[in-house]
Protein backbone atom coordinates (compact mmCIF):
# COMPACT_ATOMS: atom_id res chain seq x y z
CA UNK A 1 0.00 0.00 0.00
CA UNK A 2 1.47 3.67 -0.57
CA UNK A 3 2.04 5.83 2.27
CA UNK A 4 0.69 9.45 1.32
CA UNK A 5 3.53 11.71 1.71
CA UNK A 6 3.27 13.94 4.73
CA UNK A 7 3.06 17.36 3.46
CA UNK A 8 -0.43 16.13 2.07
CA UNK A 9 -2.16 15.10 5.12
CA UNK A 10 -0.11 17.64 7.02
CA UNK A 11 0.53 14.80 10.26
CA UNK A 12 3.38 14.65 11.66
CA UNK A 13 4.79 11.19 12.52
CA UNK A 14 4.37 9.06 15.87
CA UNK A 15 7.12 9.64 18.36
CA UNK A 16 8.53 5.80 19.39
CA UNK A 17 6.28 6.21 22.70
CA UNK A 18 3.41 6.01 20.51
CA UNK A 19 4.44 2.80 18.30
CA UNK A 20 3.05 -0.48 20.08
CA UNK A 21 6.72 -2.74 19.39
CA UNK A 22 6.05 -6.47 18.79
CA UNK A 23 7.32 -7.03 21.86
CA UNK A 24 4.01 -5.36 23.66
CA UNK A 25 1.50 -7.08 21.90
CA UNK A 26 -0.66 -9.37 24.94
CA UNK A 27 -0.45 -13.08 24.25
CA UNK A 28 -3.63 -15.00 23.79
CA UNK A 29 -5.96 -14.98 26.36
CA UNK A 30 -4.64 -11.80 28.19
CA UNK A 31 -6.80 -8.46 28.47
CA UNK A 32 -6.28 -6.40 25.46
CA UNK A 33 -5.44 -2.90 26.49
CA UNK A 34 -7.61 -0.07 25.72
CA UNK A 35 -6.55 2.34 23.88
CA UNK A 36 -6.25 5.89 26.02
CA UNK A 37 -8.12 8.96 25.06
CA UNK A 38 -5.05 10.07 23.67
CA UNK A 39 -5.11 7.44 21.17
CA UNK A 40 -8.19 8.53 20.14
CA UNK A 41 -7.15 11.69 19.30
CA UNK A 42 -4.60 11.07 17.27
CA UNK A 43 -6.71 9.10 14.51
CA UNK A 44 -9.03 11.39 14.92
CA UNK A 45 -6.61 14.15 13.56
CA UNK A 46 -5.44 11.40 11.01
CA UNK A 47 -8.61 10.85 9.47
CA UNK A 48 -9.94 14.21 9.41
CA UNK A 49 -6.41 16.15 8.30
CA UNK A 50 -7.01 15.22 4.34
CA UNK A 51 -10.76 16.46 5.05
CA UNK A 52 -9.76 19.73 6.16
CA UNK A 53 -7.18 19.90 3.50
CA UNK A 54 -9.71 19.45 0.74
CA UNK A 55 -11.79 21.84 1.92
CA UNK A 56 -8.97 24.37 2.52
CA UNK A 57 -8.09 23.78 -1.39
CA UNK A 58 -12.22 23.99 -2.66
CA UNK A 59 -11.94 27.59 -0.93
CA UNK A 60 -8.89 28.91 -2.22
CA UNK A 61 -9.97 27.61 -5.84
CA UNK A 62 -13.55 29.24 -5.13
CA UNK A 63 -11.85 32.83 -4.03
CA UNK A 64 -9.82 32.52 -7.07
CA UNK A 65 -12.81 32.29 -9.37
CA UNK A 66 -14.22 35.46 -7.62
CA UNK A 67 -11.49 37.63 -7.95
CA UNK A 68 -9.46 36.58 -11.29
CA UNK A 69 -10.34 38.67 -13.97
CA UNK A 70 -13.05 36.69 -16.34
CA UNK A 71 -12.33 36.70 -19.68
CA UNK A 72 -15.60 37.23 -22.53
CA UNK A 73 -17.57 34.54 -24.07
CA UNK A 74 -16.28 34.08 -27.35
CA UNK A 75 -18.46 35.90 -30.29
CA UNK A 76 -19.55 33.90 -33.48
CA UNK A 77 -19.64 36.27 -36.32
CA UNK A 78 -20.78 34.75 -40.33
CA UNK A 79 -18.45 35.95 -43.52
CA UNK A 80 -21.53 35.80 -45.96
CA UNK A 81 -19.40 36.66 -49.13
CA UNK A 82 -18.36 35.30 -52.79
CA UNK A 83 -14.62 33.61 -54.05
CA UNK A 84 -12.54 36.05 -51.71
CA UNK A 85 -14.53 35.28 -48.85
CA UNK A 86 -14.30 31.53 -49.58
CA UNK A 87 -10.56 31.71 -50.39
CA UNK A 88 -10.94 30.39 -53.86
CA UNK A 89 -7.71 28.69 -55.07
CA UNK A 90 -6.45 28.65 -51.36
CA UNK A 91 -6.66 26.60 -48.40
CA UNK A 92 -9.14 26.97 -45.83
CA UNK A 93 -6.97 27.95 -43.25
CA UNK A 94 -5.52 31.15 -45.66
CA UNK A 95 -9.01 32.33 -46.30
CA UNK A 96 -10.08 35.67 -45.19
CA UNK A 97 -12.24 34.09 -42.48
CA UNK A 98 -9.61 31.89 -40.76
CA UNK A 99 -6.79 34.56 -41.19
CA UNK A 100 -9.00 37.54 -39.67
CA UNK A 101 -9.96 34.72 -37.11
CA UNK A 102 -5.78 34.86 -36.23
CA UNK A 103 -5.33 38.35 -36.30
CA UNK A 104 -7.92 38.90 -34.32
CA UNK A 105 -6.96 36.49 -31.58
CA UNK A 106 -3.19 37.44 -31.55
CA UNK A 107 -5.14 41.08 -30.99
CA UNK A 108 -6.60 39.38 -28.04
CA UNK A 109 -9.74 38.80 -29.22
CA UNK A 110 -12.22 35.63 -28.85
CA UNK A 111 -14.08 35.91 -31.72
CA UNK A 112 -15.12 32.59 -33.93
CA UNK A 113 -15.77 33.20 -37.85
CA UNK A 114 -17.92 31.50 -40.12
CA UNK A 115 -17.04 31.13 -43.45
CA UNK A 116 -20.09 31.23 -45.75
CA UNK A 117 -18.35 32.14 -48.84
CA UNK A 118 -19.26 30.36 -51.75
CA UNK A 119 -16.95 30.86 -55.05
CA UNK A 120 -18.87 32.49 -57.80
CA UNK A 121 -21.82 33.77 -56.13
CA UNK A 122 -24.18 36.90 -56.72
CA UNK A 123 -25.89 39.40 -55.13
CA UNK A 124 -28.98 36.96 -55.80
CA UNK A 125 -27.32 33.56 -54.30
CA UNK A 126 -26.41 35.36 -51.19
CA UNK A 127 -29.92 36.54 -50.84
CA UNK A 128 -31.48 33.28 -51.09
CA UNK A 129 -28.53 31.27 -48.54
CA UNK A 130 -29.53 33.68 -46.01
CA UNK A 131 -31.74 31.40 -44.00
CA UNK A 132 -28.62 29.26 -43.17
CA UNK A 133 -26.75 32.38 -41.78
CA UNK A 134 -29.56 33.41 -39.82
CA UNK A 135 -29.61 29.56 -38.25
CA UNK A 136 -26.33 30.01 -37.39
CA UNK A 137 -27.19 33.12 -34.87
CA UNK A 138 -24.31 35.02 -35.28
CA UNK A 139 -23.44 38.16 -33.20
CA UNK A 140 -22.79 39.93 -36.50
CA UNK A 141 -22.45 39.66 -40.28
CA UNK A 142 -19.17 40.56 -42.20
CA UNK A 143 -21.08 40.99 -45.91
CA UNK A 144 -19.10 41.11 -49.15
CA UNK A 145 -20.78 40.40 -52.35
CA UNK A 146 -21.03 42.39 -55.67
CA UNK A 147 -17.65 41.73 -57.56
CA UNK A 148 -20.13 38.59 -59.57
CA UNK A 149 -22.62 40.67 -60.42
CA UNK A 150 -20.12 43.15 -61.94
CA UNK A 151 -18.63 40.81 -63.54
CA UNK A 152 -21.68 40.11 -65.28
CA UNK A 153 -21.91 42.84 -66.31
CA UNK A 154 -25.89 43.11 -64.11
CA UNK A 155 -27.17 46.80 -63.76
CA UNK A 156 -26.03 48.21 -60.46
CA UNK A 157 -29.20 48.31 -59.65
CA UNK A 158 -29.67 44.58 -59.30
CA UNK A 159 -26.98 44.51 -56.12
CA UNK A 160 -28.51 47.18 -54.75
CA UNK A 161 -31.89 45.79 -54.34
CA UNK A 162 -30.53 42.48 -53.30
CA UNK A 163 -28.04 43.74 -50.67
CA UNK A 164 -30.82 45.98 -49.29
CA UNK A 165 -32.91 43.03 -49.10
CA UNK A 166 -30.00 41.33 -47.48
CA UNK A 167 -29.47 44.35 -44.95
CA UNK A 168 -33.15 44.66 -44.23
CA UNK A 169 -33.72 40.96 -43.16
CA UNK A 170 -30.57 41.38 -40.68
CA UNK A 171 -31.52 44.89 -39.68
CA UNK A 172 -35.05 42.85 -38.75
CA UNK A 173 -33.10 39.76 -37.06
CA UNK A 174 -31.77 42.32 -34.68
CA UNK A 175 -27.62 41.66 -36.35
CA UNK A 176 -25.40 44.39 -37.01
CA UNK A 177 -23.24 44.34 -40.34
CA UNK A 178 -20.03 45.22 -41.69
CA UNK A 179 -20.64 45.63 -45.12
CA UNK A 180 -17.43 45.16 -47.42
CA UNK A 181 -17.59 47.07 -51.02
CA UNK A 182 -16.28 46.23 -54.01
CA UNK A 183 -14.52 48.54 -56.55
CA UNK A 184 -15.66 48.18 -59.75
CA UNK A 185 -13.22 47.87 -62.73
CA UNK A 186 -12.93 51.10 -64.47
CA UNK A 187 -13.09 49.18 -68.17
CA UNK A 188 -16.53 49.15 -67.29
CA UNK A 189 -16.90 52.96 -67.63
CA UNK A 190 -16.55 55.53 -65.36
CA UNK A 191 -19.92 56.01 -64.76
CA UNK A 192 -20.94 52.52 -63.62
CA UNK A 193 -17.92 52.58 -61.50
CA UNK A 194 -19.37 55.59 -60.00
CA UNK A 195 -22.73 53.98 -59.07
CA UNK A 196 -21.64 50.47 -57.71
CA UNK A 197 -18.87 52.70 -54.99
CA UNK A 198 -22.58 54.69 -54.31
CA UNK A 199 -24.55 51.60 -53.68
CA UNK A 200 -22.35 50.43 -50.45
CA UNK A 201 -21.97 54.07 -49.58
CA UNK A 202 -25.85 54.72 -49.84
CA UNK A 203 -27.11 51.36 -47.85
CA UNK A 204 -24.74 51.28 -45.28
CA UNK A 205 -25.76 54.71 -44.04
CA UNK A 206 -29.50 53.61 -44.61
CA UNK A 207 -28.92 50.33 -42.40
CA UNK A 208 -26.00 52.17 -39.94
CA UNK A 209 -23.64 49.26 -41.08
CA UNK A 210 -19.82 49.63 -40.62
CA UNK A 211 -18.57 50.23 -43.94
CA UNK A 212 -15.22 48.89 -45.80
CA UNK A 213 -15.44 50.61 -48.85
CA UNK A 214 -13.10 48.17 -51.11
CA UNK A 215 -12.41 44.62 -49.74
CA UNK A 216 -9.50 44.64 -51.76
CA UNK A 217 -7.65 47.66 -51.36
CA UNK A 218 -4.21 47.53 -51.77
CA UNK A 219 -4.40 44.08 -53.26
CA UNK A 220 -5.75 44.10 -56.89
CA UNK A 221 -3.07 44.68 -59.66
CA UNK A 222 -0.12 44.45 -57.02
CA UNK A 223 2.21 41.40 -58.37
CA UNK A 224 2.42 38.43 -55.72
CA UNK A 225 -1.12 39.62 -53.41
CA UNK A 226 -3.15 38.34 -56.50
CA UNK A 227 -3.52 35.23 -58.89
CA UNK A 228 -2.18 35.08 -62.45
CA UNK A 229 -6.30 35.54 -62.97
CA UNK A 230 -6.11 39.07 -61.55
CA UNK A 231 -8.58 38.90 -59.50
CA UNK A 232 -8.46 36.88 -56.55
CA UNK A 233 -5.43 37.09 -53.79
CA UNK A 234 -2.89 35.00 -53.39
CA UNK A 235 -1.96 33.63 -49.45
CA UNK A 236 -0.07 36.60 -49.19
CA UNK A 237 -3.10 38.88 -50.79
CA UNK A 238 -5.56 37.67 -48.11
CA UNK A 239 -2.36 39.02 -45.19
CA UNK A 240 -2.27 42.19 -46.99
CA UNK A 241 -6.75 42.52 -46.98
CA UNK A 242 -6.67 41.67 -43.13
CA UNK A 243 -4.23 44.01 -42.57
CA UNK A 244 -6.21 46.99 -43.98
CA UNK A 245 -9.25 45.69 -42.98
CA UNK A 246 -8.54 45.24 -39.26
CA UNK A 247 -9.37 48.81 -38.43
CA UNK A 248 -12.97 48.68 -39.40
CA UNK A 249 -13.66 44.83 -37.97
CA UNK A 250 -12.50 46.57 -34.76
CA UNK A 251 -15.14 49.25 -34.95
CA UNK A 252 -17.28 46.79 -35.61
CA UNK A 253 -16.43 44.64 -33.01
CA UNK A 254 -16.63 47.33 -30.67
CA UNK A 255 -19.83 48.10 -31.62
CA UNK A 256 -20.89 44.37 -30.73
CA UNK A 257 -19.80 45.32 -27.40
CA UNK A 258 -16.55 43.03 -28.09
CA UNK A 259 -13.29 43.54 -26.78
CA UNK A 260 -10.07 42.28 -26.47
CA UNK A 261 -8.83 40.33 -23.10
CA UNK A 262 -7.61 42.71 -20.79
CA UNK A 263 -9.35 45.83 -21.81
CA UNK A 264 -11.28 47.51 -19.47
Amino acid sequence: MLTPPAWLCNVSRTSDKEIMHASNIPTAGAPRPVPSPAGYQLARKRQTAPVCLALALALALAVLGVFMPQTAPAATLAALGDSLTAGWGLPAADAYPAKLARALAARGYDVDILNFGISGDTTAGGLARLDAVLAAKPAGVILELGANDMLRGLPTAVPRDNLDAILARLKAAGIPVLLCGIQAMRNYGLGYARDLDAVYAELSKKYDAVLYPSFLDGVTGVPGLTMPDGLHPTAAGVDEMVRRSLPAVETFLSRLGVRPAGAP
